[in-house]
């Protein structure tokens, strides 16, 4: 009984909900199935849509907002390392 139990039959409203192989995991469906690559395209994917909505976001920011994120190490239009992953390099533009 509970949540995840596969053997347990759920209702909703009064309605049986049937079971299925997928997960909803911070806003990116991940199916039992995939392989990993698949999952690395979608969670890149959302990954981008965020960096988008950042850049759209910074872009309606005055200089002085944005420019004590950037340090002397971090040249202009790259993420700074402390707003993402320090292996990856994402330039805007």
């Amino acid at each position: 009984m509970g949540w995840d139990n596969p053997k347990h039959k759920y209702r909703l409203d009064g309605e049986w909900i049937e079971s299925s192989p997928e997960e909803k995991d911070s806003g990116v469906l991940v199916v039992k199935k995939l392989n990993m690559s698949w999952q690395r395209a979608l969670a890149a994917q959302k990954a981008n849509h965020i960096l988008g909505c950042i850049k759209r976001s910074a872009a309606s920011r005055s200089r002085e907002v944005i420019l004590p994120l950037c340090s002397g190490e971090t040249p202009p239009g790259e993420v700074h390392p402390g707003l993402g992953h320090p292996n990856i390099r994402r330039i805007w533009t």
